[in-house]
């Protein structure tokens, strides 16, 4: 039995902090969790050794860029435009000529028409959903691969909890370990919510909060447009109660159970432990991340080519967490869905509310990523993907999802969508898959979000079917999909 010498832990402020029963529970009794040295070393192991290993696409991926938007665009009214149409369907927009020929978009986006030889255009992003039309539901299906069954009457899941599945970008930085001193999964500017659920599906879940995201969100409103300006560097000075003392404490715990049980070391020397916790420690005292955060640094000219707005900014910080070495960068449509104002969540007002808000702001702050990542070079290793949790109804002014629709506006309608998605060994200027005649369902090449999901991880190189461990050490798949690997050139 191991003897764990140190005082009690009574607060995680105190930089004084012995060991705890939280530390004992993540190294000794972490079998609960599934997440024992054992299990995850199984785990990478099964990755590196996958019969997907060697396809195509495979591994191309050092860091991914999920942005997220949230609330659930109109693919009738930005990229896959319907002619010859009912006027209850027809977008009210007009379309124009992309740089793939016979493609078209409306002229809501007319910096991406520019651009989007550099991606792919999925046009049959599919699924039928679990109970409600509701976004958080939706939410959390792309984020973890995973369902819920915990559904209120009204379409809402309860808070986050210990138990939930874990975010993507979780998996990731577990099966993938940083080995430089950077943030490893970094979300902003806001977190995931529908009403007041706030962060389900944005968290580590059963993982544990080691594998949590950092989160930047900026003081001030989500109409806000100059808070990205605000950002205070010196909050990657990594709170002690959060990272520093507690990465400090670890490090002490390594160390006692080294004294005491020699032979680990000797069972482990090939992982390079050591050299793992050193370089989490260093992070502390980089400025490595630090100096990523700091936007001022760009030239004025590129800070105005992104966007001088949330959504702008963001994708520019992006830019610069993964040039800094940052795995994973999960963007959230800086609005919060089922709301007015930049919202995607166009129930009512959708012409103008588009035309004047949401649709110039990812147009510019997108198609600017795009031109950046691939004149750096980063969009070669780097996989970009966006995406709503579902599209829009071909019907205007029909109800679908309980919720009221004026005659300018659209429901919820997750059997038919498009996603973007460039970078890391994917085609360029490719169109996967067709919507029908109306854009309500596929015609061609569905493509499930999960499926989607399991893309991303291939992408990395790791196997989408690798089994993880819930809270119960129930062995559980990454996602239950499999890759869409014509994506892929």
């Amino acid at each position: 039995m191991f003897r764990i010498p140190g005082a009690l832990g009574k607060d995680l402020c105190d930089k004084d902090l012995g060991m705890t029963r939280r530390d004992i529970l993540r190294v000794g009794g972490a079998s609960m969790m599934g997440l024992t040295l054992n299990n995850m070393f199984r785990a990478q192991a099964a990755s590196v050794n996958s019969a997907s290993a060697g396809r195509v696409g495979w591994g191309k991926a050092k860091h991914v860029l999920m942005i997220y938007l949230q609330g659930g665009p109109s693919h009738l009214d930005l990229w896959d435009p319907k002619e010859n149409v009912p006027d209850k369907v027809r977008s009210a927009f007009k379309t124009i000529p992309t740089k793939v020929p016979g493609h078209h978009f409306t002229e809501i986006l007319p910096q991406l028409a520019k651009v989007n030889d550099k991606f792919t255009m999925i046009n049959s992003m599919s699924y039928t959903p679990n109970g409600l039309f509701n976004h958080t539901a939706a939410i959390y299906q792309i984020m973890t691969g995973y369902t819920t069954d915990k559904v209120s009457p009204s379409g809402q899941l309860e808070p986050p909890n210990a138990k939930d599945f874990p975010n993507f970008g979780s998996n990731i930085i577990r099966l993938k370990p940083m080995d430089e001193p950077m943030l490893p999964f970094v979300m902003l500017p806001r977190p995931l919510q529908e009403s007041n659920v706030v962060g389900k599906g944005g968290t580590a879940g059963f993982l544990g909060k080691a594998y949590d995201p950092y989160t930047l969100y900026p003081d001030g409103d989500d109409l806000d447009m100059g808070k990205m300006d605000r950002i205070k560097i010196e909050d990657l000075q990594l709170r002690p109660d959060l990272f520093s003392v507690r990465l400090q404490r670890r490090a002490k715990l390594r160390n006692a159970i080294n004294d005491q049980m020699p032979t680990i070391e000797a069972a482990v020397k090939d992982m390079s432990l050591d050299s793992y916790y050193d370089q989490a420690l260093n992070l502390i005292a980089s400025g490595r991340a630090r100096d990523a955060f700091a936007l001022d640094r760009e030239s004025p000219k590129l800070r105005d080519r992104y966007g001088r707005n949330t959504f702008g900014q963001s994708c520019m910080l992006a830019r610069r967490l993964i040039e800094a070495g940052t795995r994973v960068v999960e963007l959230i449509w800086p609005k919060v869905a089922n709301s007015d104002n930049h919202s995607w969540d166009h129930h009512v007002g959708l012409t103008q509310r588009m035309k004047n808000q949401s649709g110039p702001m990812l147009d510019q702050g997108l198609s600017a990523l795009f031109e950046d990542l691939d004149s750096s070079g980063l969009l070669d290793e780097t996989l970009v993907v966006a995406l709503g949790e579902f599209g829009r109804s071909p019907e205007k002014g029909v109800s679908t999802s309980g919720n009221g629709n004026s005659a300018d506006g659209r429901d919820h309608w997750p059997y038919c969508y498009t996603a973007v998605i460039g970078g890391a060994g994917i085609k360029r200027g490719y169109i996967h898959g067709k919507s029908d005649k109306t854009g309500s369902s596929p015609a061609e090449d569905p493509v499930h979000p999960m499926e989607l999901l399991a893309t991303i991880y291939h992408a990395v190189g790791i196997d989408p079917e690798t089994i993880v461990y819930n809270h119960l050490n129930q062995p559980r798949e990454l996602v239950k999909a499999k890759p869409v690997t014509k994506l892929f050139a």
